[in-house]
């Protein structure tokens, strides 16, 4: 019982973090948390160790944690990994031979988007199914590679901010066509690479994934440039520390 406690409490204070629920320098207290969690300080109090190591918060000297500020670096760097680890996910899946029950999900992922994307304008509606379907598309390409170590890099890599896979998806819907327009350019990309799969070349997704990350460097740019524009839908912005464009490589 203690141990999914202690689950729930670290998805939630997890989830928290990066909505932006705590701005940069707060203290994050043991007690208030319990209370806002509806839990007891133990499992808090393992959780809030947890994010420590993952990066996400820091120790206050006289003891306790705070919440950290990320820079346009950092950011950067954990888009561009994440690029690097699905495009090495992608080219295994490539060389390697992906199943048949693979391969159908990918597929059933490829049809909900379509049906998301290709149509005049997108509703909430429509942006919600997108993003439930990108996060399956990625967590399908990440499980299915076979890399343990990979794997594991990767659920460490989803905790820092902005990094998951659809981190910056929100913003999109305060850009309406423009969003709509990068959505399907995205989309487009997830074809590429499951064609690529299929077609047993290794070379040709992982450059397509490694690609396909720069939409998300592209969206924290402009969340940079102009917060005021997507606070209501990426709160987490708060979080940064610099305002700017996101370095290149």
């Amino acid at each position: 019982m203690m141990q999914s406690q202690q689950s729930r409490v670290l998805v939630q204070l997890r989830d928290l973090i990066l909505k932006g629920a705590f701005s940069p320098g707060e203290r994050l207290a043991e007690i208030p948390l319990a209370e806002r969690l509806e839990s007891s300080r133990t499992p808090v109090r393992l959780a809030l160790a947890t994010l420590e190591h993952e990066g996400l918060i820091e120790p206050l000297a006289g003891g306790g944690y705070q919440m950290r500020r990320f820079t346009a670096q950092e950011v950067a760097d954990a888009i561009e990994v994440r690029g690097m680890l699905e495009g090495m996910a992608a080219r295994l899946l490539a060389e390697r031979g992906a199943s048949r029950q693979l391969m159908r999900e990918f597929e059933e992922c490829l049809e909900q988007g379509d049906e998301a994307v290709n149509k005049p304008t997108m509703d909430l509606d429509d942006y919600a199914i997108y993003q439930e379907m990108n996060n399956r598309f990625h967590e399908l390409l990440v499980q299915g590679c076979g890399n343990s170590a990979l794997i594991r890099t990767m659920d460490t890599l989803n905790g820092l901010p902005f990094a998951a896979a659809s981190a910056t998806l929100p913003m999109q819907s305060a850009y309406n066509e423009e969003g709509h327009q990068w959505m399907r350019y995205a989309h487009r990309q997830h074809h590429g690479i499951i064609d690529g799969i299929r077609r047993n070349q290794g070379a040709r997704v992982q450059a397509l994934a490694q690609e396909h990350v720069q939409i998300a460097r592209m969206n924290v740019d402009e969340a940079l440039e102009r917060p005021e524009r997507v606070a209501d839908v990426l709160p987490g912005i708060r979080l940064m520390a610099e305002v700017g464009r996101l370095p290149r490589p």
